[in-house]
């Protein structure tokens, strides 16, 4: 009735809950998606078989008909029992020699439940089944016969057996934490940076203190000492960028710049250019004679904390805090490429000594990277699961990187294998909490490893030279599959 309608349109329209609406939408989607969720009824079966057999004429028609044919041709010639196709005799088999049918028939059905099922319906024969499976290889490759080929697994490197590393020296000293550490390029001294605004000069061989040098008035986040000039650069949170001259023991130059502290430097292989990276989220160069600054390379949102330069384009590679690396050209100072794989903040980064190639290690994950161009190349084969803070490469590919937690994780570089896992000790009188790893170098020669820590201690490492591929195997199971991003 009329009334009734406009009675039941004027009535109000009763508030749903956002669960209720939630659950409708959910319904609605599993509705209309529902043969994704086999929610949908089975099919007719005399639809599902005129179905089947016209995907199976489309596919195979034109190839069942010429093997029939030849079958046939070669039945009424010989006047024997028909022979199979001249493809199925190379099947092997000892049962080939005595009944072609059934062996080839028995092999399709050892191909998969897919052909099988096929050749039961709509009355498909073993023999034309075979025609199909068996076809000419000059025929196009359909999706089907793709999904039953086998898989072939992909082949990964197997990493080089590498001896496990110890600890062999604890050299305390510093009054705060230790934040950087750079090696002499004549491998006799190495220097150390730290939270108690000193750096000190400790003989490599010995450990013992050599010279402390005072100047800075916040703690001291990178080193690099030249291997041209009797010079060293340090660079800390008071924004301060300074050159020592080794000769005299003092500051003979500042470069002034930054906004804010100064988290990370590194000298130009060939060039006496200076770069550094800082907390204003700009990689400033600097010409080190005349204390100019170059460029200021500008296009990263978060602080720069860490910073690599080779000889070739791209001759800096910085790693930010908002989880990208950017490759810059010097000449122009401007961005060629931005690496966005990355999650998470990249604290740390090394080049290859040998190779194009470098690593950056995140939070999410380590990864490798190609040069000039920087394509990706793999993701390290186990996550540390940590702030990484530091890592380091030597000529012989082991790869170390230490963490917040004071893990410390060595890889096998080809591969990405990870073969030990160590944790470093706090001093005593540290707390637990103090185990985490800041910086860390290996020596010139590669075979020994500098690191400094949170325990105001510097830990040196070197291969166990006892161990032996049967003491210490090597256990390695090849990824089954690899993340490609």
């Amino acid at each position: 009735m009329p009334g009734v309608a406009t009675m039941e349109s004027e009535l109000p329209v009763e508030p749903q809950s956002l669960k209720k609406l939630s659950f409708k939408s959910q319904k609605h989607a599993l509705d209309f998606f529902s043969p994704l969720h086999g929610h949908i009824p089975p099919p007719d079966p005399e639809s599902k078989k005129i179905r089947t057999s016209h995907k199976l004429n489309l596919e195979y028609g034109a190839i069942t008909t010429q093997s029939r044919s030849n079958s046939k041709a070669g039945s009424e010639g010989q006047g024997q029992k028909p022979s199979a196709p001249s493809n199925a005799l190379a099947l092997p088999g000892p049962e080939n020699a005595r009944d072609p049918h059934k062996a080839v028939s028995e092999n399709v059905l050892a191909v998969g439940p897919t052909l099988q099922a096929k050749s039961t319906m709509d009355g498909f024969s073993s023999k034309s089944s075979t025609a199909a499976v068996l076809s000419n290889p000059s025929s196009e490759r359909n999706l089907t016969t793709a999904a039953i080929m086998e898989r072939i697994p992909s082949k990964w490197p197997r990493p080089v057996w590498h001896p496990p590393w110890k600890n062999y020296r604890v050299i305390s000293g510093h009054l705060g934490w230790v934040r950087s550490v750079a090696v002499d390029p004549s491998n006799t001294w190495f220097c150390t940076g730290s939270a108690d605004r000193t750096i000190k000069i400790w003989d490599l061989a010995s450990g013992t203190l050599k010279l402390t040098l005072t100047g800075h008035i916040e703690q001291i986040r990178g080193l690099a000492v030249s291997s041209k000039h009797t010079y060293m650069f340090s660079a800390g949170d008071d924004k301060q960028v300074k050159c020592w001259d080794l000769e005299q023991n003092k500051v003979i130059r500042s470069y002034h710049g930054h906004l804010s502290g100064v988290y990370c430097l590194t000298l130009h292989p060939v060039l006496d250019i200076l770069f550094t990276g800082g907390r204003d989220s700009v990689c400033r160069v600097w010409d080190i004679r005349s204390k100019m600054q170059i460029h200021a390379l500008s296009g990263h949102d978060e602080t720069v904390c860490s910073v690599l330069s080779r000889p070739l384009d791209p001759q800096v590679i910085t790693g930010s805090h908002d989880s990208t690396i950017k490759f810059w050209d010097l000449r122009n100072g401007k961005t060629m490429t931005t690496l966005t794989h990355h999650k998470k903040s990249v604290r740390a980064m090394s080049l290859h000594p040998t190779e194009d190639a470098f690593a950056s290690a995140s939070a999410d994950n380590i990864k490798k990277f190609n040069l000039p161009k920087g394509e990706f190349l793999h993701n390290m084969l186990s996550q540390q699961k940590t702030i990484i803070n530091a890592m380091a490469v030597n000529n012989d590919g082991v790869m170390v990187t230490g963490g917040d937690n004071g893990s410390l994780w060595y890889w096998d570089w080809r591969s990405g294998h990870n073969f030990q896992q160590a944790q470093t000790i706090v001093q005593p009188g540290s707390l637990e909490s103090e185990a985490g790893i800041y910086s860390m170098t290996y020596d010139v020669s590669g075979s020994r490893l500098i690191t400094c820590e949170a325990d105001k201690t510097i830990k040196m490492w070197k291969e166990d030279e006892n161990a032996t591929p049967e003491t210490h195997p090597l256990h390695f199971k090849p990824p089954r599959d690899i993340r490609r991003f």
